[in-house]
């Protein structure tokens, strides 16, 4: 078995097949074409009598698929229009009215919302836990638990999640793991050797990594794969190959590039939580962080978003921060060559309430020098500070 680095160059590609095109072409099409009936016959499979055609994949789509479920080591991967996609159709794969769903509260927004609207619409209820919980959750574990959703580390906040503990407790109840992996991706931490059911990766960030292309991809165990499969067949979901060709190109260098991004993140943050104007440092891979120990455990390495809470300061001292910013900027979205700092909202909490009183910033250390990085930061902070 060859190391992930190895992976990232080699799967997901087969130059004698594409007339030794080193990169998997782009195939665009919905009609796929039979030469007799008895091929257009023997393509049809169990459950879909239509599996030759192009919404259900091309050999482009394979090939991101393969790749990623190698990646991440589970048995088959799957794509969709987005990372949102990607989460969503995880939880309605697996969920039915009367089922009882344990989602993080440290969980990505629109999952959230999602959860507490659509799902509850449906029927299902959903409860959130503490991501600190560990072991602990087996205190809301129900016979009518179908789903445990964790997000490590946390959306914003940053917990990193006791994810081999929790997953114990859900499988004595018989319910699914479902992790949003993004933040690691499938580099930095392996899902499947800790006891996740599905992973889930917003390849818009890390995968695609130059911020310019939707998309996400869902690996699954075999045991999870039939049920994630069927529902994504039956909802329509689908990804254009343009976006998928843009996420093997990015796959290929996404170990260089997150290498970059944890150093640059690491020693941004280190940088950050020096200064005055700065009251907590929200990043895993930091020594005094709660969650160090897990991510030391379980993790390979970190990626370069982080948070950031600022002492309380006023509105018009937020804007001479942010307008003070040279390298950074203001933007939704994170996981590209570019550095992006983010003012945020006091996150939503049902069960651990947000203690601190000053804004919230979220960082993403791109490809950058550090040092200008640093630099520009610095002074950014330290203007804000002579105008408080």
């Amino acid at each position: 078995m060859f190391e992930s680095e190895t992976c990232l160059v080699r799967t997901g590609r087969s130059s004698s097949s594409h007339h030794g095109m080193v990169n998997t072409p782009v195939f665009r099409g919905s009609t796929i074409l039979s030469s007799s009936l008895s091929e257009w016959e023997s393509r049809k499979l169990p459950g879909n009598p239509y599996a030759s055609y192009g919404r259900f994949g091309t050999p482009t789509t394979r090939a991101l698929e393969t790749a990623i479920a190698e990646l991440e080591g589970g048995h088959q991967a799957i794509v969709f229009p987005s990372g949102l996609a990607a989460c969503t159709h995880s939880l309605l794969a697996f969920l039915k009215p009367g089922d009882h769903a344990l989602i993080t509260d440290s969980v990505y927004g629109p999952t959230r919302a999602f959860a507490l609207t659509v799902l509850r619409r449906f029927g299902i209820e959903v409860e959130f836990f503490d991501p600190l919980a560990g072991c602990d959750i087996r205190r809301q574990m129900r016979p009518t638990t179908r789903v445990v959703f964790v997000e490590s580390p946390g959306s914003t906040t940053f917990e990193v999640q006791d994810i081999p503990a929790i997953a114990h407790e859900a499988h004595r109840v018989g319910a699914f793991v479902v992790m949003d992996n993004t933040w690691a991706s499938p580099l930095f931490f392996k899902p499947f050797e800790h006891g996740v059911d599905v992973s889930i990766q917003a390849a818009t960030k890390y995968i695609v990594g130059h911020s310019d292309a939707l998309l996400g991809a869902v690996t699954a165990n075999e045991r999870a794969w039939p049920l994630l499969q069927q529902t994504a067949h039956d909802f329509g979901q689908t990804a254009g190959p343009d976006d998928l060709y843009l996420a093997l190109r990015g796959l290929r260098s996404l170990s260089v590039r997150l290498h970059r991004h944890w150093e640059n993140g690491v020693l941004l943050a280190e940088s950050m939580a020096r200064h005055p104007m700065v009251a907590q440092v929200l990043h895993p891979a930091l020594q005094d962080d709660p969650g160090h120990a897990l991510w030391r455990r379980d993790f390979k390495g970190a990626s370069g978003l982080f948070a950031v809470a600022l002492q309380p300061v006023g509105r018009a001292a937020l804007g001479i921060f942010f307008d003070s910013l040279e390298l950074f900027g203001i933007g939704l979205s994170w996981g590209g060559f570019e550095s992006l700092a983010l003012p945020m909202d006091p996150p939503t909490r049902a069960v651990r309430p947000w203690t601190h009183e000053g804004p919230l910033l979220r960082i993403h250390a791109g490809l950058e020098s550090c040092n200008d990085l640093m630099r520009d930061m610095q002074s950014a902070l330290d203007r804000m500070q002579r105008h408080c």
